[in-house]
């Protein structure tokens, strides 16, 4: 009876971890244009001990996609929109970069998106080829296939809300007549991949550029008087209504019945700005991003979707002092350069470290713990090729491995790259063994990650 209620005890303690993972998690922006930010390695231990479990970068960083490797945080990665011709030019360029870019670090990083271009069809570069972004999308897409990963990454592309040609009130927006026939084909090429609809909505540039017009508290988030849509659809908050005028923006388009996700891939509130700009201060800027964490914890809905849950990243994890523009673009950030908070924010996370008062800065140290039940064993992504096959020919051999897998008729043959077998076979045997760190070594070559390595067909055994 004993035995039966440890059991009981423990599945308990499993399923509330699993439920606070679901509801906790968040996701963050991590730019880089600044010279006084930390190194990469530092900014994932940092982020390890708190509730972000999502990360969206704004180029394919190697050191930032190695840093971030067995963290068990999730990462999107970007093609710049000044490669975006190139990687649209043909599908063996946009092989070439996912070969050269992405696959090395698969599957010790967790990648499971790529944002081509950010903000591409409404950028002052008029030399950007709109339909340029949309060939890119289906030619990254068929690196993907080739290699069984298009189930876990995902290819899209932000926008900002100038896609829309209005965006009030939010059931009767539609996308800018210009753009109808590219918003067209991403919206059906999303939908037919399952990939999400990205938007970088800001309450904050619509209040202050109307302060007047815009109610701050309803731009904040905050539970104002509420705005009716002409369909008497009620709004407390700015952000909900531009989220669903894209949604409405999508379902004009004739993708009503389709089920396309939409994720606002950005959005945050300054700290600081140019003189008169009234609207970015620290109070302001803690009030926005604790109640975007708040609804971005909530897994509540629109008004329009009240049970469609709706990923939110908030921007940024820095403020970023070589940014161009004004005062505003280099103060978004929760973090100054040297790691102390700009204002007080609640980033902690029960069941990610030891320490659950750590107040997160980059001097402190906490101790961070597995973020899930189920670890695998992989390659390091850069270790020694020679050591590598040392370690397939002892895990297939003397180790015990069945490694028919591999093998040329195989679900995990392709890709046939000496680092992905490798990362099988060590999985393998060290699921066979206890899972204890000493038999995921291999002579420094491995590293055990808390992110499912598995693809299409090809299964990674985990207890």
């Amino acid at each position: 009876m004993a035995l039966i209620n440890l059991h009981l005890l423990l599945l308990l303690v499993l399923l509330q971890f699993g439920l606070q993972r679901e509801v906790s998690g968040i996701g963050i922006n991590y730019g880089t244009i600044g010279n006084n930010l930390p190194s990469p390695k530092r900014v994932a231990q940092l982020l390890q001990s708190t509730l972000i479990d999502k990360v969206k970068i704004y180029d394919s960083n190697p050191e930032i996609l190695e840093a971030f490797s067995n963290t068990g945080i999730d990462l999107i990665v970007a093609v710049e929109n000044s490669h975006v011709a190139n990687i649209s030019a043909n599908p063996s360029a946009a092989d070439q970069w996912f070969a050269t870019r992405v696959m090395p670090f698969i599957p010790a990083t967790s990648i499971v998106a790529i944002a081509v271009g950010n903000e591409y069809l409404t950028s002052d570069d008029d030399k950007l080829d709109h339909n340029a972004l949309v060939q890119a999308m289906q030619n990254l897409h068929s690196a993907l296939l080739s290699r069984g990963l298009n189930r876990k990454i995902k290819i899209t592309t932000p926008h900002s809300m100038a896609v829309l040609a209005s965006s009030f009130p939010p059931s009767a927006s539609t996308f800018a007549t210009m753009l109808l026939p590219t918003m067209t084909a991403i919206v059906g090429f999303l939908a037919d991949t399952g990939a999400p609809f990205m938007v970088n909505a800001y309450p904050y540039f619509a209040y202050r550029d109307n302060p007047t017009t815009v109610s701050l508290e309803y731009a904040l988030l905050g539970n104002a008087t509420a705005v009716h849509d002409t369909k008497g659809i009620m709004y407390t908050n700015m952000l909900d209504a531009q989220i669903d005028a894209v949604r409405s923006a999508i379902g004009s388009l004739g993708f009503g019945n389709r089920s396309i996700k939409i994720t606002v891939s950005e959005s945050g509130w300054p700290s600081k700005g140019d003189a008169g700009d009234i609207a970015a201060t620290p109070d302001n800027a803690r009030t926005y991003n604790s109640r975007l964490i708040e609804r971005a914890q909530s897994n509540k809905g629109t008004p329009m979707k009240p049970k469609e849950i709706i990923e939110i990243f908030v921007f940024a994890l820095f403020n970023e002092n070589k940014k161009q523009g004004g005062t505003s673009e280099k103060n978004f950030g929760i973090f100054n350069g040297d790691g102390s908070k700009v204002y007080n924010i609640d980033l902690s996370c029960q069941f990610c470290s030891n320490n659950a008062d750590n107040k997160l800065g980059f001097g402190e140290k906490g101790s961070s713990v597995a973020r899930g039940p189920s670890v695998w064993c992989v390659a390091k992504p850069h270790a020694d090729d020679k050591v590598v096959q040392s370690v397939i020919d002892f895990c297939c051999g003397p180790g015990g491995v069945d490694c028919r897998e591999i093998d040329e008729n195989g679900d995990c043959f392709a890709p046939d790259k000496l680092h992905a077998h490798a990362s099988y076979a060590m999985n393998a045997y060290y699921q066979m063994h206890g899972r204890n760190y000493w038999n995921c070594d291999f002579k420094g070559s491995g590293l055990v990650t808390f992110s499912d390595p598995s693809y299409g067909k090809c299964q990674y055994a985990h207890q």
